[in-house]
């Protein structure tokens, strides 16, 4: 659809976009510096804890795909509103809280403001770029959760370490409500009711059905969950692994934060790679394949006595494997089966990227207590990426069939 001059989109419209996401992913991230002070105050406990970690990855496994589906329904624009709102509301009634019941229901109430803010974004970002800096721009949007994920570990300590944790709920949610007002004053609106009827002619059971019997949302989507699996499953045991090597406290919480960090890399890397005409297969094998190895130099028994190493394998593991989610985020209109399906596309990537989430970290858990130790923590993980290589073949397959 073209655009009269006067509706250009705004120049920073795409970067705004990708900052509400990182806003989003503080939410994501805000909770794991807190449960120190959250067992202190309101009484948690660990299950407690780990259901709060949870409830964002589960409201993703369970509502991914009908958040796509809203989103292409409602208005992207709307659905990124909506969910800064939510996230807002629930942050600031958060820091109030007084008991941990509370805390989950607001829990539950930001996983889904995650959603809707985060699942149109690709498509927002692909309405407001040039078509020339399509790719590049969705590999940072590929970024937007290690990026997050790392500012939410390195500054939530020392925001609850001076004002208490809820001074850091409160702060989150402002952040929120300021990228509410910044996207509402820069993102182009939505086209009007009756133009997405006219453009689209179907209605969610249809762009569901076309979804979900297409092999592209599918194969994007399990290549996304094998991939998740892993990469939160090692995120979460390094601070463990650290202990044990005598890196605990602030230094494993500043070398955690910063192999999430490097996360960011690979996404970006995979956006401006695409955008030089790499095949996205490549890209795909080179992600698995660095995780493969960096798993095994983090956790296998080859450098059980060299830290060092095993950290260089954690940097290895998540820099090159951000490639990964940088490349899927960036053939996410080849995948879909249409234009108006974008969204629920990506709702339905996140979806089993939440399984993924859910279900990687408890099986690298039961394999080390198996065995007693970290040791055969690289075999759940190479397992994953043979899974993502097959996969990967297959998406390089359907990318050719549409030539």
């Amino acid at each position: 659809m073209s655009m009269s001059p006067a509706s250009q989109p705004h120049p920073h419209a795409p970067w705004i976009v990708i900052l509400a996401g990182v806003s989003a992913a503080l939410h994501v991230g805000k909770l794991p510096p807190a449960i120190p002070a959250l067992q202190a105050d309101l009484g948690i406990t660990l299950v407690q804890a780990g259901f709060l970690l949870s409830l964002v990855q589960l409201a993703s496994m369970a509502l991914g795909i009908v958040a796509g589906l809203m989103a292409d329904g409602i208005g992207l624009r709307r659905s990124m509103l909506a969910g800064l709102g939510m996230l807002t509301v629930a942050g600031l009634a958060g820091g109030w809280a007084h008991d941990a019941a509370s805390l989950l229901v607001l829990r539950a109430v930001e996983g889904v403001g995650v959603l809707l803010v985060t699942v149109p974004a690709p498509s927002l970002v692909r309405r407001t770029v040039a078509p020339a800096q399509m790719t590049r721009m969705l590999g940072f949007w590929g970024a937007f959760m290690p990026f997050g994920t790392a500012v939410a570990l390195l500054l939530g300590p020392l925001v609850i370490g001076t004002w208490r944790w809820p001074a850091w709920w409160w702060l989150t949610a402002a952040l929120t409500a300021a990228m509410a007002l910044w996207v509402r004053a820069v993102v182009p609106r939505d086209p009007h009711a009756h133009q997405r009827r006219a453009a689209d002619g179907e209605r969610w059971p249809q762009r569901l059905a076309a979804t979900l019997g297409s092999r592209g949302p599918w194969l994007g989507a399990l290549t996304f969950g094998v991939y998740s699996a892993q990469w939160l499953a090692v995120i979460g045991f390094l601070p463990a692994l650290y202990q044990q090597s005598g890196w605990g406290g602030a230094r494993g919480a500043v070398l955690t934060a910063l192999v999430a960090a490097v996360n960011m890399l690979g996404n970006i890397a995979a956006g401006r790679l695409l955008h030089r005409g790499v095949a996205p297969q490549r890209l795909l094998w080179s992600g698995f394949g660095a995780m493969a190895l960096g798993a095994f130099l983090a956790f296998g028994t080859l450098t059980a006595d060299a830290p060092v190493a095993r950290y260089v394998g954690a940097l290895l593991f998540s820099s090159v494997g951000g490639l990964i989610p940088g490349t899927l985020f960036g053939l996410v209109s080849q995948l879909a089966p249409g234009e108006r399906t974008i969204a629920t596309t990506v709702g339905w990537m996140q979806q089993l990227s939440a399984v993924g989430q859910v279900s990687g970290p408890p099986l690298v858990a039961w394999v080390a207590g198996v065995a007693g130790g970290w040791q055969h923590t690289w075999v759940v993980t190479a397992s994953c990426c043979v899974a993502g290589a097959l996969l990967a073949a297959l998406i390089g397959r359907q990318l050719r069939s549409y030539e």
